[in-house]
This record gives C-alpha cells, structure tokens and sequence, in this order.
C-alpha cells in the first residue's frame, strides 16, 4: 500500500484547501474542517420496465465512467400514471468514497465538465442547505471513457456531492478552492 500515489486533489485538499478553509473560517480543531463525504452519481432510466437491455447499458456506462460497478434501483412505490410497479428497476447508482472518489471528481472538474457545449461554469446555486452539491450532467458523452459508437442512446446523470460542512458558504467554498469552475461570484 506504500506504493500506491494518492490523487492529485487529495493531496491538494491536504496541502491548500484544508489550511486555506482553517483560516478563513477560524475554526478551532482540525476536526471542524469540511471535507467532501461521498459522491453518488445516478442515473434514472424510465424506459428500463420495458426492455431490460436499457438497464444494462446504464450499469456499463456508469461502471466505465466511475471504475465501480453500478447498482440498479428499484421503484419504491407504485406510480399507476407511469405504469410503474413497486419493486421494478427504474436507474442506477454508484456511491463513491475515498480514492476512487478523488480520482472521479478530478476527471469529472479538469477534463468531463470543460467538454460541455457553451460551458460558461456550474451553478452557484445548486446546494441543498446542509453543505451538499447537486449537479446535473445533460449527456454521458462528456466522460472520455465513453465510445460515441457505442451507446445505443443519450442519457443524462446526477452528480452529488457529499461535503462534512454544516452550511452551503462552507461547502461552496471547499469546492472552489478545490476547482469547482462556479459561475460568478
């Protein structure tokens, strides 16, 4: 384990983003430091309770995309308007912590999100109110892992970031200084 090099923004977050928060916050133990949780990325696939072949493409990408196998959700209730019956695959999720974390949100920030047609930034906006950041990708293309040849369909993801801090000010600013590419200030 000695071997294995720790990603890029890990040791960023160490060296910079850590000592830069415990200053501009004044907090009192290294211990109040927000730092970032998990990250869920999910994708929703209403079309799945019709062909199954759907869902399998969805798992594939999102393992290709986050080097960890997807798993499929399941409807937790029953929605007649949809067709939609409890217990049926509707998506799928992959929950990301620790270094295969890191290494996914320095893909995702330095090489997925500049991709995007007429990217001007993400949204400042998008925090939940406890520290938590919610990202919607309009297409999987965006991922270099992924072969234009071989999707069958478009399909967007959700990207949620997890953060230890207790307000979005915290957490806004733990992802900036970590890269995040906000729109205005």
């Amino acid at each position: 384990m000695a071997d294995k090099k720790m990603p890029n923004l890990k040791s960023k977050y160490q060296a910079e983003v850590a000592p830069a928060l415990m200053q501009k916050f004044g907090y009192k133990s290294v211990m109040q430091i927000p730092k970032i949780d998990k990250i869920v990325v999910n994708c929703g696939c209403g079309e799945a309770r019709d062909n199954a072949k759907v869902l399998e493409a969805v798992v594939s990408d999102m393992t290709k995309i986050t080097g960890q196998k997807a798993i499929i959700t399941k409807a937790k209730k029953s929605v007649a308007n949809f067709k939609l019956r409890e217990g049926m695959p509707i998506g799928a999720k992959v929950t990301l912590r620790g270094d295969k974390m890191w290494e996914f949100l320095d893909r995702l920030l330095n090489v997925a999100l500049p991709r995007v047609r007429d990217f001007r930034g993400i949204n400042p906006n998008a925090f939940d109110g406890r520290g938590n950041y919610a990202l919607g990708l309009k297409e999987q293309l965006i991922f270099p892992e992924i072969e234009y040849d071989k999707i069958d369909k478009i399909r967007g993801l959700d990207v949620v970031i997890c953060t230890t801090a207790n307000t979005d000010e915290e957490a806004k600013e733990l992802l900036s200084l970590i890269g995040a590419p906000f729109t205005g200030k």
